[in-house]
């Protein structure tokens, strides 16, 4: 006779599986950057393998930063010094403190995903932690798995909580929370919005993957599955938002204490060069006492003026910022700032790692119940021993992303692997359920199942709604694919100089094979990123020139001309020119030219006075929308 099929002890224990899965990582890191941004089967089991293979060094980087956290002062909150003790590390100074750690003392990162470099055993040994951890989880079934459920779903809120009452209580918290619930309006006529809002909605509840029906496989037959999918899908949701609070909060206390440093940077600036009185240049009267400056003494304030930063609330706001980027280093940046940093240090990264272990437990489920529940392999291996080899396996290919360019490999992985594959697996689920099976047959069993007939509401999602929804997002993502014609990634690059590279390389996305363009980092330039695909519109692109390809030398004045396209919004062009002088002083002579266009098609002339002599290089940075043809000439 077979053996019975475990279950779970409650069907609390599966709500709570449900929910420690769902409620991952992509409710604190990804939720709020779309906020920021715009207001089973075999084909399961393969895509869930290939998100095991990677999601789990999420959870080696939280180890990594956890065990740091216990360090006065914190590791990431000062650059070290260089080699010769004599001041702080060249890179670190470029970018900042918690950058440098993330990618040069976490990652040391490589230049480019062709320099794959050394395994870095910090974090392999953390990777390894990681998985000995997810063993140890699933090593008796639903026996281990059950327990385990309560403390990783429980315990993030508990953090929460407690972000919350203190991200509330920091100074500018209120900043970031009014930046969150004021409404762009006009992204509601932008489809890219609604696309990445269903695409949250996959993301969050990990649909497709294999894991949710791994999980219900444990169940009584009598289980209420229909209100446990209602209550998943709610609390799943709420905590989206119940984050993002959280997080702007937070955020908004970063975005204060950058924007203040910037102001009383400038204010010391011209204190000391203006020989002021000290108290007499403040925030209130900054930009008055600037424009005087500058027209009582032109000369020298035009010395001083590439060393002035644009000090911008919004700017800082409107940062965005996901993933990786988010978790550890926009956290961190705001965590160092905070009293007690070390005990805000560890509760963060404990979370994440709570988080990042409850979306592994079903990731791994989601593998092991075919596994298991095949009697060719079983009846060789015990489950134990399933779950062993498993785990090694997907350690063993997840040290790939502990080498130098591992970073590369896992944004690539996390954009492109669970994208187009997981879009036609929930295709084929809804078409075989509703279509093949019979949505009638299906109702009669869940009829059979819950004591209830559906109403009419379900079964005009399931067999209208959803398909035609996973059908317009399929279509999307291939179009995007075809159309953009490669993958891309991001590369830190520490020099000072962004450069245009096409490295010929080749990457797998699980649905397509694309060439891989390489996007180079820049400390300095806002963001720190140089977009190089060809400009369109959302897009941005950076082109750089010496000097002397401007059509002229000698000290002038280079005026920059845009030209705007028929139909476009005031509001919507931004332009920036960036000098990057031999002090590697990065300086910006204009931007914003909203309040300057009045009328589609006009032509705006903005002037700034350069020395050849300063320049090393010039930047034009050419953003947002519809602004095109940005031209720039010497002049005077």
């Amino acid at each position: 006779m077979d053996e019975a099929r475990p279950l779970w002890a409650t069907p609390l224990q599966f709500v709570f599986a449900c929910i420690s899965y769902a409620v991952g990582l992509g409710n604190v890191w990804r939720f709020p950057y779309l906020c920021q941004m715009y207001g089973g089967g075999v084909a399961s089991v393969v895509v869930s393998f290939f998100l095991s293979m990677y999601y789990n060094v999420i959870n080696a980087w939280a180890f990594w930063y956890l065990f740091h956290s216990f360090q006065d002062p914190l590791p990431w909150s000062v650059c070290p010094l260089n080699g010769n003790r004599t001041g702080y590390d060249e890179e670190c100074e470029k970018a900042s403190s918690t950058q440098y750690f993330w990618y040069r003392k976490t990652l040391n990162i490589s230049p480019s995903i062709q320099e794959s470099g050394a395994v870095q055993w910090e974090p392999a040994l953390c990777l390894i932690l990681a998985w000995l951890l997810v063993y140890l989880c699933i090593l008796r079934g639903t026996e281990s798995t059950g327990k385990v459920v309560y403390f990783t779903a429980l315990l993030p809120y508990c953090v929460l909580i407690i972000y919350l009452v203190r991200g509330l209580t920091l100074h500018g918290a209120t900043n970031g929370l009014a930046y969150m619930f004021t409404p762009k309006m006009e992204q509601l006529a932008n489809p890219k919005a609604w696309i990445n809002a269903a695409t949250q909605i996959f993301f969050s509840l990990g649909l497709g993957f294999g894991s949710l029906i791994a999980f219900a496989s444990y169940n009584e037959p009598s289980n209420n599955c229909q209100k446990h999918a209602v209550i998943v899908s709610i609390i799943n949701s709420s905590t989206s938002i119940f984050a993002s609070v959280v997080t702007f909060s937070i955020y908004g206390f970063k975005a204060t204490f950058n924007y203040e440093s910037c102001l009383n940077k400038v204010i010391l600036l011209l204190t000391n060069s203006f020989d002021l009185e000290d108290g007499f240049l403040t925030v209130s009267n900054l930009e008055e006492v600037k424009s005087y400056l500058a027209s009582a003494y032109p000369s020298k304030y035009s010395e001083v003026f590439p060393q002035i930063k644009n000090c911008s609330l919004e700017s800082e706001l409107e940062t965005a910022v996901q993933g990786t980027g988010l978790a550890f280093i926009v956290y961190t940046e705001a965590i160092k700032n905070m009293e007690v940093s070390q005990l805000w240090s560890v509760l963060y990264f404990f979370m994440l790692l709570m988080l990042g272990i409850g979306s592994m437990l079903g990731n791994t489920a989601a593998i092991l119940t075919p596994l298991t529940d095949s009697k060719v392999i079983s009846s060789y291996l015990p489950k134990e021993a399933i779950s062993g080899l498993v785990c090694l396996v997907s350690c063993a290919i997840g040290l790939v992303f502990t080498v130098e360019a591992g970073n590369y490999w896992f944004d690539i992985f996390n954009d492109y692997a669970a994208t187009l594959p997981l879009l036609l697996i929930v295709l084929v689920e809804a078409a075989a359920v509703c279509y093949l099976y019979g949505l009638r047959r299906f109702e009669s069993d869940l009829k059979a199942m819950t004591g209830h007939a559906l109403n009419w509401y379900w079964k005009a999602m399931w067999g209208g709604v959803s398909p035609l929804l996973i059908i317009s997002l399929f279509v999307f993502y291939l179009s995007d694919y075809v159309i953009t014609g490669t993958l891309q990634y991001q590369a830190w690059d520490a020099s000072q100089v962004c450069k245009n590279t096409q490295p010929r390389s080749w990457a797998v996305s699980f649905s397509t094979w694309a060439a891989v363009k390489r996007v180079r980092f820049h400390p300095e330039l806002p963001g720190g990123l140089c977009p190089l695909r060809p400009l369109r519109q959302g897009q941005a692109r950076l082109e750089g020139m010496a000097p002397e390809e401007l059509g002229g030398a000698g000290t002038g004045v280079y005026t920059g001309v845009a030209r705007t396209e028929p139909g476009t919004e005031r509001g919507t062009q931004e332009a920036g020119l960036h000098l990057l002088t031999q002090q590697r002083a990065a300086h910006q002579c204009f931007n914003n030219l909203d309040s300057r266009i009045t009328a589609p098609g006009l032509r705006v002339s903005l002037g700034c006075p350069c020395t050849d002599t300063l320049i090393k290089k010039i930047y034009f940075l050419r953003k947002v929308i519809q602004l095109t043809n940005l031209d720039f000439f010497p002049c005077g």
